[in-house]
């Protein structure tokens, strides 16, 4: 498994879309189409302004293109990130 940091797949996904590949709670490879660019992603999904988020080091939120919907993975559990 490769090891990413938090701010390394941040500064990816806040440039397009991207395929994140990790692996789920329950032991299955999940690829996922994503990104935080807010280019992409669409207003009625966009954070508020001056919106508090309590913030998870190991975890992190993206918005999943396909599903058009915001999902969240361990950062450990990445695999990799294209």
């Amino acid at each position: 498994m490769t090891n990413y940091t938090r701010d390394e797949i941040k500064d990816k996904l806040r440039g397009g879309i991207h395929q994140v590949v990790f692996t789920k709670k329950d032991g299955t490879e999940r690829k996922m189409f994503c990104t935080l660019s807010e280019a992409v992603i669409p207003e009625e999904h966009r954070p508020k302004k001056g919106t508090t988020i309590k913030l998870n080091d190991n975890v992190l939120a993206v918005f999943d293109v396909e599903k058009q919907g915001w999902r969240s993975f361990t950062i450990a559990d990445v695999k990799h990130v294209q």
